[in-house]
């Protein structure tokens, strides 16, 4: 058949034109949901779905903010292709559970995602959330009532004594049990060690259940958090809830008398569904005494556990001006950060340098370690030198007796350098004679004849120059010094001025651990640098630190409700990993470690505007 040029001309435009109007109603994106009128205590879904030629090219989805709703689930994606007379059409939908939290009418916002460098928007969506009934709230819960779901799973603190001594360690675990299969569960809302210096011990990677018993029945139970405590109050304390949400897969409970709902409910067909629930501990009361006031040796700092004392140095015999290393090392079980190591007196003659300081802190049930302190010393004048004996005490909460251990005393034999000068009392070196002589000129006895010289002298500049810049150096020493001393005198604001640089070297160690591929160990750095720079930038103790507190604080510094919420996005994620490692990558962590430092960069320059 042969087909004239009009018509070849005619299918072209058609074709175009039929490609035109495909692509132009090919794309929307929608929202949708199950029911528009909902019970106080209802599940709902929400479905946004985007429909198109190709879904793998839909990026960027954005969820609205569900004002009045809790996220029970969400986003789940479904995706669905059809192709009717050769025709290929697809959608692809995210889902979220959703549940009233209040009662009123609500507007859930457009949702948006990107598509061929277009964003596309839903809908706005109105939702009448009408007051529930029991009932209501039993079939939100699959048919189960929260007293029934609180028996089957619930958390449990335990501490190892309710009783202890001012700075003395108590262990503090915290067990999931269940009787019912989980998900895995996420942190709502952390437990708060007011009055305590806390140490996480043997931090969890993953849940693992085995078979229990608590108060005569058999659960599956899962220890999901272990923290030491010292507590730094006297009196009684309170170790706040610990809260998780655990999504609970429970056997879907006849709703009716309908034969068909009774018979696809019996165990064969195994009808399932999830529901969330909020578990709760308990609040833990502990009590902390004072410690004995009797028999407190004069050396005590408040060091509370069992511990060693030993020192050493390096050599007995040196030249003037050769330096010496004494090393101190405290050992044994307690909290060995806190401790204070005593300081060396040193006789006239010999320098003493800052110590370096190493702590190895071993973070299992019973907190031990050491903590070795180096310092460096220099002999200045030849003779018989001898460190005193060093002592340090420690309170022992087994024997209830404060326990001192003393140092031996070191002597060291110290000469004199060959090539140096060192002048020594009631004696001179012929060197010193020899100079003393050269020091001696004679007066001339000659007649002199005298004239006067009759031009002006005039003060060169240089004179004035050298006759105040002394003084002016001097104030600004002085100042300088002042200063020193005033922020010295004020750890507050020592802690203030050095936070930043603080929170880098804790950055940098949780970025070496990063490039090692230790994932767990460089999410706890990175907690622990923005922990200790809200800490120090807000003058919080590290005993009384919550992350509540800290928003607390900023917030009453005005700082911006955007900023507020990075902080806690990114130190939760932090606390979160632990329960799901395995699901995250170095790519992820990168990402959150740039969140970091760009975070604590926002949170000084807002601090700086601020004050």
């Amino acid at each position: 058949m042969v087909i004239s040029k009009n018509k070849k001309v005619l299918i072209i435009i058609l074709f175009f034109v039929s490609g035109i109007i495909r692509n132009s109603i090919a794309q929307e994106f929608t929202a949708s949901v199950d029911r528009t009128t909902v019970g106080q205590y209802d599940r709902f879904q929400i479905y946004f779905t985007f429909n198109g030629p190709d879904i793998n090219s839909v990026k960027d989805f954005r969820p609205p903010s569900f004002p009045g709703f809790k996220v029970l689930s969400g986003p789940n994606q479904s995706t669905s292709m059809q192709i009717i007379n050769g025709k290929v059409s697809s959608s692809l939908t995210f889902i979220y559970i959703l549940q009233p939290s209040n009662v009123g009418n609500f507007a859930i916002g457009p949702a948006s995602v990107e598509f061929s460098g277009k964003t596309y928007r839903t809908n706005t969506l109105s939702i009448n959330v009408e007051k529930g009934t029991l009932q209501q709230q039993q079939q939100s819960t699959g048919g189960y009532t929260d007293e029934e779901l609180a028996k089957n799973v619930f958390i449990v603190a335990e501490a190892n004594k309710n009783r202890v001594y001012l700075g003395e360690q108590l262990t503090v675990t915290y067990k999931l049990y269940t009787k019912l299969n989980i998900s895995s569960p996420q942190i709502t809302k952390l437990p708060q060690y007011q009055g305590f210096w806390a140490v996480e011990v043997d931090p969890t990677q993953t849940i693992s259940f085995d078979i229990g018993m608590y108060k005569g029945e058999r659960y599956r139970v899962a220890t999901i958090k272990r923290v030491a405590l010292f507590p730094t109050k006297t009196g009684q304390l309170s170790v706040t809830p610990f809260e998780l949400n655990i999504p609970i897969v429970v056997k879907k409970r006849k709703t009716g008398n309908d034969v068909f709902d009774e018979f696809f409910n019996d165990s064969f067909f195994g009808r399932t569904e999830t529901v969330e629930y909020q578990a709760k501990s308990n609040t833990l009361k502990v009590e902390v005494d004072q410690l004995p006031s009797t028999g407190v040796p004069s050396s005590f700092t408040g060091a509370v556990g069992n511990f060693n004392f030993k020192t050493e140095i390096d050599k007995n015999n040196v030249v003037t001006n050769e330096s010496i290393t004494l090393r101190l090392t405290l050992s044994g079980s307690g909290n060995i950060q806190l401790l204070k190591a005593p300081e060396p007196q040193l006789p006239a003659g010999v320098e003493k340098y800052d110590p370096k300081v190493y702590d190895n802190v071993n973070k299992g049930a019973v907190v031990s370690g050491q903590k070795i302190v180096e310092y460096l010393l220099v002999p200045r004048m030849p003779g018989e030198k001898e460190i005193p004996s060093m002592e340090f005490s420690f309170f022992n909460p087994s024997t209830k007796k404060y326990i001192t251990i003393n140092s031996p005393a070191y002597k060291i034999n110290i000469v004199k350098g060959t090539g140096q000068y060192e002048p020594t009392a009631g004696n001179f070196s012929k060197e010193d004679v020899r100079l003393l002589s050269e020091d001696i000129r004679f007066i001339e006895t000659s007649d002199i004849s005298l004239e006067r010289k009759q031009e002006i002298s005039f003060i060169k500049p240089w004179f004035w120059l050298s006759l105040f810049l002394p003084v002016v150096a001097l104030l600004a020493a002085f100042g300088y010094r002042k200063r020193q001393d005033k922020l010295y005198g004020n750890i507050k604001l020592l802690k203030y001025q050095k936070a930043e640089k603080a929170a880098r070297q804790r950055l940098k160690i949780s970025k070496r651990a990063l490039d090692e591929n230790k994932i767990a160990e460089f999410y706890s750095e990175l907690s622990q640098a923005l922990f200790g720079y809200l800490e120090d930038k807000l003058g919080i103790q590290k005993s009384e630190f919550t992350l509540e507190g800290a928003l607390e604080k900023l917030s009453e510094r005005k700082i911006e409700n955007d900023l507020l919420d990075r902080v806690k996005t990114i130190t939760e994620k932090c606390e979160f990993v632990r329960f799901a490692p395995q699901g995250e990558t170095s790519s992820s962590a990168m990402e959150i470690y740039n969140n970091a430092v760009k975070l604590i960069i926002d949170v000084d320059s807002a601090l700086e505007r601020k004050r």
